[in-house]
């Protein structure tokens, strides 16, 4: 049972919590390898997306996690709500907790707004992403499959490459695995970089070679054009030149290493096709991993009152 009402990042999630969710995320992904999609956790319990940006993995992972824990599940986009009408997200939140929802997951283009929303209702919130924060379902789901490849997270170096500046991911990652006692290497134009993230604990590369070495996990971020309103690059051809994944990068890391990405990915850009879908690509298995881990998170959440 986690020792919170809501999960809103990782920062403030202690490596214990973590640890916790993570080993039931396990628990839970052993159940649908086995095909295993009907379970009583949420029996009787009501669960809201409410997504004001696009999504596909993560809202539906969402949904088919609390499904196949046998809630009542309602989804809401910012398009078809009375958002359109001017309604708040404070307003909508007292309008949700008066239907008595018991979770409301939501995705925000503002940081910070699962946050006002978990002061504002009585129901659990989730963080499905808010702004350029943070996004911790993404994060322990990467962590959940580190660890079913690898073993524990204490140890591994993990490279993180992309546009780091304006990934969610890329800072709940951070947060998490730095606790867990791993090593986070980044590497990104100085343009995609957020100025002060070595103080959030990652070492920052001067080259994709240096990122890599010895890497157990080699990350891909999406090039969030939709998030970027400068040239922060001069073509997408040649930052894959520079600074995308390739086969002839990933031989500075260790042999086997893992290649994942939080998806979508832009082929050929951020990785290479033949390293998407080669032996050690775990990019399709992080999706199973997401399903698993937001079951854990519902089902903790929700625990003690079941």
């Amino acid at each position: 049972m986690l020792k919170r009402k809501d999960v809103l990042g990782l920062y403030d999630m202690s490596a214990e919590e973590i640890d916790e969710i993570l080993t039931v995320g396990m628990s839970m992904k052993k159940l649908l390898k086995q095909n295993i999609k009907k379970l009583p956790h949420l029996q009787g319990k009501s669960v809201t997306t409410l997504f004001y940006e696009n999504s596909t993995r993560t809202r539906s992972s969402f949904e088919l996690a609390a499904k196949y824990m046998g809630a009542h599940v309602v989804n809401i986009t910012a398009a078809s709500s009375s958002v359109q009408k001017g309604e708040t997200l404070v307003d909508t939140g007292k309008t949700l907790d008066a239907m008595k929802n018991d979770v409301i997951v939501i995705r925000h283009p503002m940081g910070g707004a699962p946050r006002l929303l978990a002061r504002t209702v009585k129901a659990h919130v989730v963080n499905a992403g808010d702004g350029m924060n943070e996004h911790p379902s993404q994060a322990l789901l990467d962590m959940l499959t580190m660890r079913e490849n690898l073993g524990e997270l204490k140890g591994l170096k993990v490279a993180i490459l992309g546009d780091i500046s304006h990934s969610r991911v890329a800072k709940s990652n951070l947060f998490g695995l730095t606790k867990m006692g791993a090593e986070v290497t980044m590497y990104a134009p100085r343009t995609l970089l957020p100025t002060g993230i070595e103080r959030m604990g990652a070492k920052v590369c001067s080259s994709r070679e240096e990122a890599v070495d010895g890497a157990n996990v080699v990350m891909g971020l999406r090039i969030q054009l939709e998030r970027q309103h400068a040239g922060n690059f001069p073509s997408l051809g040649e930052y894959a030149r520079f600074y995308g994944v390739n086969e002839q990068i990933m031989k500075y890391a260790k042999p086997g290493a893992l290649v994942m990405h939080p998806g979508p990915v832009n082929r050929g850009v951020e990785l290479t096709s033949g390293l998407i879908d080669g032996a050690t690509s775990r990019i399709e298995e992080q999706v199973l991993s997401g399903i698993a881990v937001r079951m854990a998170i519902l089902f903790l959440l929700t625990k003690e009152e079941v």
